[in-house]
């Protein structure tokens, strides 16, 4: 077996396109409109679908707003450089809401940014992650 995707609904599939490609420098792999059903599915990933866990964007297109549900927690993202990666956001218009820095009682650096929708993404610093919980 083989984790294929993560699936989000959008408020505004374009804001959300943006931020995924433009801020978090994914690729928009395929999208797909379904009149009939009134909603419209779009897949952003690092890589193919082939090789690589990507994350499907569902816009039902009479909901412009969802509210997050306490069971959902975040996407978590490995970065290089987490300050770099942080400063890249912001200056693409992104939100940082957790500043770089290690995790509560451990040493793995990470930080948060949150998309337009509110969906919270957790960059962690690779690095520190192997030397360190």
């Amino acid at each position: 077996m083989r984790l294929l995707h993560t699936m989000l609904r959008v408020g505004d599939l374009e804001r959300s396109l943006a931020f995924y490609t433009e801020v978090l420098g994914m690729r928009l792999l395929r999208r797909k409109d379904y009149p009939g059903g009134r909603y419209t599915l779009a897949f952003v990933g690092y890589g193919e679908e082939s090789d690589h866990t990507v994350l499907e964007l569902t816009h039902n297109w009479d909901t412009s707003h969802y509210e997050i549900g306490s069971g959902y927690g975040h996407i978590a993202l490995g970065v290089d450089d987490i300050v770099a990666t942080c400063e890249a956001i912001r200056a693409k218009g992104g939100r940082v809401v957790r500043e770089p820095g290690p995790k509560q009682h451990g040493t793995t650096v990470i930080a948060f940014a949150e998309d337009p929708d509110g969906y919270k993404v957790e960059l962690i610093e690779l690095a520190s992650r192997a030397h360190g919980a």
